[in-house]
C-alpha cells in the first residue's frame, strides 16, 4: 500500500539545518510520527515528496524557508511592556509565551528583557533556516471514518460515534 489521500502514513525522520545539526529527531525518542496524507496535517512540499511512498521507502527531503515556515520577518520583533508578563515569572531570553495577536494565539519568543520593557519575536524559531528531512516510511493504512472526520491521526480504537459525540459538547 502506498502513501495517497485518506491514507495514515506512520514514519520516522531526522530533522537538521543547513549545517546538519540535529533539531529533531523521532528514532531518538522513540516516537515515530502519524499523519493523515492529504488533509494539510505537514508542509505541502514535504507532503509532496510523501506522495506514493510505501513502506521501507527511505528519502531525504530539503524545504526552503518557503516551503516550510517561511523567511524571517523583522516586523515581527518588538518590544512590549514588561506589565504585559506574568509578574511572578523572571524572564530570559529564549522563554516562550503564548500571546493574543490579531489572527489569533501565537506563541513568541524573549530575546531581550529590562525593567521596563521586553524584546520579543513571533517569528517560528524555524522561520529562515532550509530544513532537511530523513525519511523512513513504516506503515501505511486506510483512514479510519473517525480518522477521515477529525482530518488528523487519533488513538487506535477511536470510533467514529465518540468523535460526533465530542463534536456535540
Amino acid at each position: 500500500m502506498t502513501i495517497t489521500p485518506g491514507r495514515v502514513a506512520t514514519l520516522h525522520y531526522r530533522l537538521s539545518d543547513a549545517d546538519g545539526r540535529t533539531l529533531d529527531d523521532s528514532r531518538a525518542r522513540q516516537q515515530p510520527l502519524s499523519y493523515l496524507h492529504g488533509h494539510g496535517n505537514l508542509f505541502a512540499a514535504l507532503e509532496a515528496h510523501l506522495a506514493d511512498a510505501a513502506p521501507g521507502a527511505q528519502m531525504r527531503v530539503t524545504l526552503s524557508p518557503a516551503q516550510s515556515y517561511g523567511e524571517r520577518d523583522e516586523a515581527l520583533v518588538s518590544e512590549t511592556a514588561r506589565s504585559a508578563f506574568p509578574v511572578d515569572q523572571p524572564l530570559q531570553a529564549g522563554a516562550r509565551f503564548q500571546a493574543q495577536g490579531p489572527e489569533g494565539p501565537h506563541t513568541v519568543t524573549v530575546i531581550a528583557a529590562g525593567a521596563d520593557s521586553v524584546t520579543v519575536d513571533a517569528n517560528h524559531p524555524l522561520a529562515g533556516q532550509t530544513l532537511s528531512y530523513e525519511i523512513e516510511i513504516l506503515e501505511v493504512r486506510e483512514a479510519t471514518r473517525a480518522e477521515r472526520v477529525k482530518g488528523h491521526p487519533l488513538p487506535p480504537g477511536t470510533s467514529h460515534t465518540e468523535v460526533e459525540d465530542r463534536k456535540q459538547v
